[in-house]
């Protein structure tokens, strides 16, 4: 019993290891029957994104913008940080309650980098290489619209996203794209990458993608 005790404490970061894999790249929500979720489940439209983090994570804000304007992670946590506690809704149903996330408001580096009049919405890149998203610019003055640092009161992971992700309260969480790295004023508004597979453009909890959810609070 005293050795297989052992061997378990030994083999312990190796199956952690192993559940995060798994958990990270399931698009089906099953991993989230495994331990340690969080009643979170962890969706990536690729097969592995690489981590970045202080010394080589940047943020750009560019397109129809008076000045483009690249932010570095201490960049981004030494201005004013916001805190939001707010229920996390996904179009596939499930639901986390009371979820803190912090960060710096997307509406204060749109006005660091200068919004051009032509500009009506903002495309979202990520360092994924594949996912993007976009809200029109009046959305994304929302003050309830972060550029996330933080979740669950401790640095966004990689898995959900980290070193910074977006985060939108008050849509379904497909809207809030991971591994954030360029942030673009845009004319119009562009489809994401789940809207090219028949989402809702404006995806409000509760009234989009044919759910009646009740809203985010």
């Amino acid at each position: 019993m005293l050795g297989l005790g052992a061997a378990a404490v030994a083999a312990g970061p190796y199956l952690q290891r192993a559940v995060d894999s798994v958990t990270s790249k399931d698009p089906t929500g099953l991993s989230d029957l495994l331990p340690g979720g969080g009643g979170f489940r962890y969706y990536s439209v690729v097969g592995s994104v690489p981590e970045r983090g202080p010394e080589d994570y940047t943020l750009t804000v560019n397109g129809l913008v008076d000045r483009a304007v690249t932010f570095r992670l201490a960049d981004l946590q030494a201005m004013e940080q916001t805190r939001i506690v707010h229920d996390v809704q996904c179009v596939t149903g499930w639901r986390v309650a009371g979820v803190p996330f912090e960060g710096v408001r997307l509406s204060a580096l749109l006005d660091a980098a200068g919004v051009q009049p032509a500009a009506t919405a903002v495309r979202f890149g990520c360092f994924d290489g594949s996912y993007s998203e976009s809200l029109t610019l009046d959305q994304a003055r929302r003050d309830d619209v972060l550029v996330a640092l933080r979740m669950e009161d401790r640095p966004v992971s990689h898995e959900h996203g980290g070193p910074v992700r977006l985060y939108v309260a008050p849509m379904y969480f497909y809207k809030s794209a991971k591994w954030l790295d360029t942030v673009t004023l845009t004319p119009s508004v562009q489809r994401g990458y789940w809207e090219h597979y028949g989402y809702d453009v404006d995806a409000w909890v509760g009234r989009s993608n044919g759910r009646d959810d009740a809203p985010t609070s």
